[in-house]
């Protein structure tokens, strides 16, 4: 019996600096896995105070294409495949139901710099020129906006808000009507893809500017703090998240 015990001491022994290595990293992973979190609490928090979905929504992406359409001719020709004009001037796009994906703010970190990714997600109520059928539709994409701590000449860091865009990789546009007439449904795959190509460019240039204004009045301080936390850690990507109903969403067979 005694060799048995002095070997199950000895294993004992041997395990036991391993556990206590294991210890610290455990806890820092931990703590890196907080400051994610509350990072992308705070920015939540920081979007829903300043009432980014209301003020997304008086942006009017609908007649925001009307007004493309006065400036470049044949815009809305081109967004819903070339029909005539009289038939442009008789179809509508109406875009209601703005939503930010508050809880699903996804962050990435490399030192001193990060982003948030966050989901956008809104509805189409499309009026063809030639159906008097409301067709219904969804669209759904990411915004990632980068940040960064910035040295200013007395050594002093800032935070500091850089690019925003709409990836166009996660852009995505879905028919939620089921009865589709035969005659529609070529119709509606073109202006699918032309809303997928435009969209991203008036997020861009409508909403972006918005959310770098609301994010900029950020408590600072505290942001400041958990990036500095996090600049000790190694970098992270984004992680996957579950397909909104919009992603879901399947186009007409």
């Amino acid at each position: 019996m005694c060799p048995l015990w002095r070997l199950l001491i000895l294993l004992g022994l041997l395990a036991l600096p391993l556990a206590l290595r294991k210890q610290p990293w455990s806890g820092l992973a931990q703590a890196h896995r907080d400051n994610k979190s509350t990072l992308a609490r705070i920015i939540a928090q920081g979007l829903i105070k300043h009432n980014a979905e209301s003020r997304i929504q008086n942006i009017h992406f609908g007649d925001r294409l009307n007004a493309l359409a006065q400036v470049a001719p044949g815009m809305v020709g081109w967004l819903i495949s070339g029909r005539k004009h009289q038939q442009q001037q008789e179809s509508s796009i109406n875009i209601t139901n703005m939503q930010l994906d508050y809880g699903g703010i996804q962050m990435s970190f490399h030192k001193e710099w990060f982003s948030a990714n966050i989901s956008l997600e809104f509805d189409l109520e499309l009026r063809p020129p030639f159906d008097n059928n409301i067709i219904k539709m969804c669209a759904h994409m990411s915004i990632v906006v980068e940040f960064w701590l910035e040295k200013d000449e007395f050594g002093r860091r800032d935070l500091v808000i850089g690019k925003c865009n709409a990836e166009p990789s996660s852009v995505h546009v879905a028919v939620l009507t089921e009865a589709i007439p035969p005659k529609m449904k070529q119709f509606l795959h073109n202006l699918k893809d032309n809303l997928q190509e435009v969209l991203p460019q008036l997020v861009e240039s409508q909403v972006c500017p918005l959310i770098g204004e609301i994010l900029g009045q950020l408590d600072v301080k505290l942001l400041k703090s958990l990036i500095e936390q996090e600049a000790a850690y190694e970098p992270t990507h984004h992680e996957s998240s579950q397909p909104s109903a919009c992603q879901a969403g399947a186009p007409p067979s």
